[in-house]
């Protein structure tokens, strides 16, 4: 086993933080050049203080004041997985915590980040990604973005899941009046965010993104899904409108991912989108990226719109029969919810008309 590497202490904006083993692999494909924990706490140190380092930078802005999940590797990328929702009691002052309601009602503390240290404190437990839910401090029921993940299915490339993107949704968009915020998800997928007023719930925002993925599908259904059973999507792009339901989160804009080569979740602009290559987004290469042209997603907040449009949508879709699509298997029955069962395994004698099973 290699022996540790001194702890060093790090000034993040007037704030020590501590860095233990710096030169320890986490990225082993990357090795010592620029694969060490070092190398991991110090890009976030970057982006979360800005390349200019004035303290407010793109993942400060774009973590600030939200439930943050931590997805750490302590051993490194290809080490044990920990999922941390629940923030630890014992930590530093300056790391703040938001109470988050999880589907079961209960009750949690979730990271909420205020200040750049508290990111490289995170960064030093091994987080490799940070996961935002899409609301803010204090009121964490009311969402103020709606999430559209599109998630390339087998049989489809990234190439696909770009031109869903740009021929389909940003017109659409468009159409509507929103404006759509894009980044890579750091693997083969694609997230657009688009800012909204926080004054509708889960269940509203998440209807909105339904009625938002059936009108894709419908203009496109032979490269659009939005089915949420596998076997019915075959080679298309599924909308995964559940990244909507309560306590689902997204990696957070400029997150590093699980990859050999540091991959980011990095924002682009439409323009960008139609070039970029995710593996050119890494870890050693957006620092600069945010340099020469500055965050694409800078002003994020300015654009936030209510949802009256979508919620039109919505009703349209309900009357025409299409009403809400199945939660996750870990989510309580929602009212409306159609039958949580795969419709090669449905049999239709066993439901009632409002999807409850009925007892044998």
């Amino acid at each position: 086993m290699p022996s540790r590497s001194p702890a060093e202490e790090l000034d993040v904006d007037g704030i020590a933080v501590r860095l233990s083993n710096p030169d320890k692999i986490y990225f082993p494909e990357l090795g010592e050049n620029g694969g060490r924990k070092r190398d991991l706490v110090g890009y976030y140190q970057t982006v979360a203080l800005g390349v200019d380092g004035g303290g407010d930078g793109p993942l400060m802005r774009a973590t600030r004041d939200r439930p943050t999940f931590l997805q750490r590797f302590p051993d490194g990328v290809e080490g044990e997985e920990i999922y941390q929702k629940h923030i630890a009691k014992k930590r530093p002052e300056h790391v703040q915590a938001t109470p988050i309601v999880f589907p079961s009602k209960r009750t949690a503390d979730a990271l909420r980040p205020t200040v750049p240290a508290d990111l490289v404190w995170a960064a030093n437990l091994g987080t490799v990604t940070f996961h935002t839910w899409p609301t803010l401090h204090p009121d964490n029921d009311h969402p103020d973005q709606l999430r559209i993940d599109l998630d390339p299915q087998p049989g489809t490339t990234f190439d696909d899941v770009r031109r869903v993107a740009i021929e389909g949704l940003k017109p659409l968009l468009d159409e509507l009046g929103y404006s759509g915020f894009v980044k890579l998800s750091g693997g083969r997928g694609i997230h657009v965010y688009v800012p909204i007023e926080p004054l509708w719930d889960f269940i509203a925002t998440r209807r909105c993104v339904i009625a938002i993925a059936r009108e894709l599908e419908r203009r496109d259904p032979d490269n659009v899904t939005t089915s949420w059973w596998k076997e019915e999507r075959g080679e298309r792009i599924f909308i995964d409108f559940n990244q909507n339901a309560r306590d689902r989160t997204m990696a957070a804009p400029y997150s590093v991912r699980r990859s050999a080569i540091g991959r980011v979740s990095a924002p682009v602009t439409w323009a960008e989108l139609a070039e970029v290559n995710p593996d050119d987004c890494t870890m050693a290469t957006v620092p600069k990226m945010l340099a020469e042209r500055g965050d694409p997603w800078a002003d994020i907040a300015d654009h936030r719109r209510g949802i009256e449009k979508l919620l039109e949508m919505v009703h349209r879709d309900d009357e025409n029969g299409l009403g809400d699509m199945p939660y996750p298997p870990s989510y309580p029955k929602m009212p409306g919810e159609p039958p949580r069962v795969q419709p090669s395994k449905k049999v239709a004698s066993h439901w009632d008309e409002k999807g409850n099973r009925i007892a044998d």
